[in-house]
């Protein structure tokens, strides 16, 4: 039996999807944050939604309490939810929410049942990792597919990793096994910087993500947003002499140009992973 709810089954005309999850693989919450942007910049309708109770362990995701409006107090359940997004270039399906504890197996079982059954034929996925990289350059992405033409096509780094996995790994495997062209983008963040929201990576995704789905997205804000936090960083480094001198040494290691970046990047992805 599904774990997922239906609020409505809509038909759609030749939709794509984006998927996101907060928590682990979403470092400064950079992959969450640039799937939302689509939810704010277009008419959406939730559709669908998972059941809470088939894939949380609620101590250690507890509920949260909150009083509304009203005054009457309630109670805010971790949640996965299906989106319809309706733009002039077309109908976006977007699922965002946090990485569920169990049944990951019928978790994505249920969302790629659900995702064929709207159409769906091509996926992207968001995640973000924390890298040894600086935040006075370009944001890097790495990207895997089961088409991996399509990345040299869009200039994302391949990564082959293999290791430890989190749900995205699981789901674009299950998505690829099912016919779905998937692309699953991922964004280094500086490990300095990795505690708080990031905003550069935000913007980064959120530009690769509307390319990749052939949607035009108004990324203004998150430009100003990206360039005010590098300027408020640049000033705190500045009366840090010890942290303006590791940055620099990132730069020179790093580099625009390094040849040698993508597989140093990879590299690090996969400590990631495997210290999860």
């Amino acid at each position: 039996m599904s774990s997922i709810k239906w609020l409505d089954r809509p038909v759609l005309d030749d939709p794509v999807a984006l998927i996101a999850f907060e928590g682990w693989g979403d470092a400064g919450e950079s992959a969450s944050l640039a799937a939302e942007r689509f939810l704010d910049s277009f008419d959406n309708d939730q559709i669908a939604w998972f059941d809470p109770d088939e894939h949380f362990d609620f101590q250690m995701r507890r509920p949260q309490v909150f009083v509304d409006e009203t005054g009457t107090r309630q109670i805010d359940w971790p949640e996965n939810a299906i989106h319809v997004v309706s733009a002039n270039e077309g109908d976006l399906v977007v699922v965002l929410g946090e990485e569920p504890n169990y049944k990951w197996k019928s978790f994505t079982k249920d969302l790629v049942e659900a995702l064929q059954t709207l159409g769906v034929r091509k996926a992207v996925t968001l995640g973000a990792f924390i890298g040894q990289v600086p935040h006075t350059l370009p944001v890097p992405l790495v990207g895997s597919s089961n088409r991996p033409d399509s990345l040299t096509l869009h200039g994302l780094l391949p990564s082959n990793y293999q290791g430890p996995t989190g749900i995205l790994g699981v789901l674009n495997q299950a998505l690829g096994n099912a016919g779905i062209e998937v692309i699953s983008v991922w964004a280094a963040v500086p490990h300095y910087l990795s505690n708080q929201d990031y905003p550069p990576a935000v913007e980064a995704l959120a530009i690769k993500a509307s390319e990749l789905l052939g949607m035009s997205l108004d990324i203004g804000d998150l430009t100003s947003k990206a360039r005010q936090f590098r300027d408020t960083v640049d000033e705190a480094i500045e009366s840090n002499s010890e942290l303006a001198e590791y940055v620099e040494q990132l730069e020179n290691e790093v580099g625009e140009e390094d040849e040698v970046q993508g597989d140093r990047l990879v590299e690090e992805i996969e400590d990631f992973l495997k210290d999860r």
